[in-house]
């Protein structure tokens, strides 16, 4: 109990609110009784008392409360949107929600304001369903939002969101601009601010606009002290029927221009403009829905996009005078959004339709559509062609960064566009500088080739151009291109001198960028060329392209070397024949794999390699064992094939070896087969390799090739077709060894343009 006067004065005035509360719904229950009994009167034909008993006694049969059955009675003959959300929830939940509909109804009308809709929205048909708090906004003409009334929060809280200017984004907001409920299970969860949100409080949180006529007049945001789990459409129908209740009270908050004179401005004001206008008013169906907008007003300056006389299109229905404004994304759209939301739309080169005689004919205009109370104006203008090509060629100055200017000749003025002063760094207030007084801010070194073109246009009176470095008040330097021509009068006297600047950095250093590369790719190209000749000077003077016959020992012996079409393309194919201390005859191919110095670099090495190590007597299988371990210590990351064979002139046996390498081909007589394929890792791959060796008599009159593949390797062919051809061609020779060698290479069908060896050994 309180002991002081404050606080026995503070419990006194408690006491007289909850007093007062609980009169209100009392009240608000009486009313829904007394309703309940005059439609009893209306249909038993009975007068009041006799309706009371009979709504005691049917409560008493239904086992209802006289509240309960009274809102059943109201709903059944209503059949508005609160009847439908009762019909649909469940039979144990209809009656109680029935009646907290119908009481949040009765507040709502009752109501002296829109704070006391709020209080009766939350006490009657938000508190049971768990809500806490409730806020109303009203949607002001240019999408704004004001807070109207609240219940749940504190008056601090409300006092901080008064009013939301446009294009802020919060869940009201969102409701408005996309026309539609709109939940959210954990506010947090969105970053959307709001009424009552605390960061990283889990709340749950709808917000429903409100409105009649397809107008939005605001929105209705609930909220919920946790997470919302999800709804089941019944609830979402009693949230959208309170919003419903609210609209008629936000009717009272919007400026509408309801009232004769105020629609008479909005004439008035589309009368002053400058440019065509339309004054729409919504038409609504039986339903109160939107279904069209009336042309209420046409000022002097409408013109009909197709042609129409003004008095055709005044006061037709929107859809009836453009139907094609109908389609998605189509005028239609627009104003009806515009009327829903407040929020403004703007748009260039929108689309217009019309169709007569069942023709459509279409044209262009820059449209714009603002709400005014009930009202849109629509206002459209239909780009005239001079002024569609005058944009079009500032445009393309803008991109092709060129300014114009003229110079009166008489009085000397000059005029620039504005793109003129931004590429001489200039402001539009500033003075724009004359063609003779150029020089003063170029480049001392361009002031030669500038004297010459205004000579050539001032003196000469001819038409001039010249480039020259600018020099901007902020320092820094643009190259420009000025071009201008004399203009004439009748009498051959200068009127003026018209031109244009280009700004050609952009340019010049790509030209001086391309200049450097092109001579750093010549410098390159001609390192290449040295170093390929000198290449190809070592690989001639080891490996002659052709060698005469040279008989030794029995055999007569002719190579043959061809290099590869492309210069930079020196491969390391190599060949050698040489007579050992042992009177054996050496005959070797290879190939190093690559192009370049470096091939030829390792073909040197492996071609002395072998020739030495064949000094020792060794057998092939031991020679090519060697030479592996001198490719992969001795080299530096070097692969090869090769053949090397020994030919025995007192027996006539030819021993050889391979490393990866094609094996020779031995024409006897008629045929043509290549040798029994032996194994034999190629040279350089792993550092010990074990190499077989083969042995072929040789007879009189047997001819041996070995080759390597740039004689038959192709792109399109597979190795196996290619060495088939081969044969068939050594098959169809039956020249001399030296034609042979020439006509095999004249008649190889490779194609990858790689180097070749050929070496022919003919026995004696």
């Amino acid at each position: 109990m309180p002991t002081t006067t404050i606080g026995r004065m503070a419990a006194t005035i408690e006491r007289l609110r909850d007093r007062l509360a609980r009169a209100q719904q009392a009240a608000e229950g009486r009313a829904l009784i007394e309703l309940a009994k005059g439609i009893l009167v209306e249909r038993l034909h009975c007068g009041p008392t006799e309706a009371a008993q009979q709504l005691a006694t049917l409560a008493d049969l239904a086992g209802l409360s006289q509240l309960e059955l009274a809102a059943d009675l109201i709903n059944q003959a209503a059949q508005d949107r609160v009847a439908e959300v009762a019909r649909e929830l469940l039979a144990e939940d209809r009656h109680a929600a029935a009646v907290q509909l119908r009481e949040a109804e009765s507040g709502v009308l009752g109501a002296r304001d829109s704070q006391r809709v709020a209080e009766s929205l939350l006490e009657h048909a938000l508190t049971p369903l768990g809500a806490t708090a409730v806020a109303l906004w009203s949607a002001g003409q240019d999408a704004s939002l004001s807070l109207v009334g609240f219940a749940g929060h504190s008056t601090e809280e409300a006092r901080r969101w008064r009013y939301v200017p446009p294009g802020v984004a919060t869940p009201a907001r969102r409701a408005l601009m996309e026309r539609r409920t709109v939940w959210f299970a954990d506010l947090a969860e969105s970053g959307l601010p709001s009424i009552g949100h605390r960061q990283a409080v889990p709340s749950g949180r709808v917000v429903v606009p409100a409105g009649t006529g397809g107008r939005i007049l605001g929105v209705l945001e609930i909220s919920w002290p946790h997470p919302l789990q999800a709804q089941p459409a019944p609830i979402h129908r009693q949230v959208e029927a309170l919003a419903e209740l609210c609209a008629h009270t936000l009717e009272d908050c919007a400026a509408t221009p309801s009232t004769t004179t105020e629609l008479i401005e909005l004439v008035e004001l589309a009368d002053a403009l400058p440019d065509p206008a339309l004054v729409l008013r919504p038409e609504l169906n039986a339903d109160g829905l939107l279904a069209d907008f009336r042309i209420h007003h046409i000022n002097e300056r409408f013109a009909d996009p197709v042609g129409r006389p003004r008095t055709v299109v005044a006061g037709a229905l929107l859809l009836e005078a453009y139907p094609t404004a109908a389609e998605e994304h189509g005028l239609f759209e627009k104003v009806e959004r515009v009327h829903a939301t407040g929020e403004a739309f703007r748009t260039e080169r929108m689309t217009i339709t019309a169709v007569i005689d069942h023709v459509p004919l279409t044209s262009v205009a820059d449209v714009s559509i603002t709400r005014h109370g009930d009202c849109v104006l629509l206002i459209w203008r239909v780009p005239d062609e001079s002024l569609r090509l005058a944009s079009l060629l500032q445009h393309a100055q803008r991109l092709g960064r060129i300014g114009g200017f003229e110079e009166d000749a008489q009085t000397g003025e000059v005029i620039w566009n504005s793109q003129l002063y931004e590429l001489h760094g200039l402001e539009p207030t500033e003075r724009p500088i004359a063609l003779e007084l150029l020089r003063e801010r170029a480049h001392p070194d361009d002031a030669t080739a500038i004297g010459r073109f205004l000579r050539t246009v001032l003196h000469h009176r001819l038409p001039g151009s010249t480039t020259f470095r600018l020099r901007r008040p902020d320092g820094s330097t643009r190259h420009l291109r000025v071009v201008a021509e004399p203009i004439f009068d009748a009498d051959d006297r200068l009127l003026a001198v018209r031109g244009a600047y280009q700004d050609i950095s952009a340019q010049h250093w790509t030209e001086v960028a391309l200049a450097a590369t092109r001579d750093q790719l010549a410098h390159s190209e001609q390192q290449a060329v040295e170093r390929n000749r000198l290449t190809l000077q070592l690989q001639h003077a080891i490996m002659p392209p052709a060698q005469g016959p040279v008989e030794a020992l029995g055999l007569s012996i002719a190579v043959r070397y061809r290099p590869a079409e492309e210069g930079h393309l020196v491969g390391g194919d190599w060949y050698d024949t040489v007579v050992l201390p042992s009177k054996k005859i050496l005959l070797s191919v290879g190939d190093v794999a690559g192009h370049g110095i470096e091939a030829a670099t390792g073909m040197v090495v492996l071609r002395n390699a072998l020739r030495g190590l064949a000094a020792t007597g060794a057998g092939p299988a031991q020679l090519m064992g060697w030479l592996n371990l001198v490719t992969h210590h001795l080299t530096e990351r070097v692969t090869a094939t090769a053949i090397c064979a020994l030919y025995d002139p007192d027996t006539r046996v030819l021993r050889w070896a391979r490393a990866g390498h094609l094996p020779p081909v031995l024409v006897r007589g008629s045929g043509a087969a290549e040798l029994p394929m032996i194994g034999g890792i190629m040279l350089g791959a792993i550092a010990e390799a074990d190499y077989e060796e083969g042995a072929v008599q040789l007879e009189r009159g047997d001819t041996l090739f070995l080759y390597t593949d740039g004689l038959i390797e192709r792109r399109d062919v597979s190795l196996e077709r290619s060495q088939e051809h081969l044969l068939a061609t050594l098959r169809r020779l039956d020249s001399s060894l030296e034609h042979s060698l020439d006509r095999l290479l004249t008649h190889s069908s490779s194609d990858t343009d790689d180097d070749t060896c050929l070496i022919g050994v003919e026995v004696l």
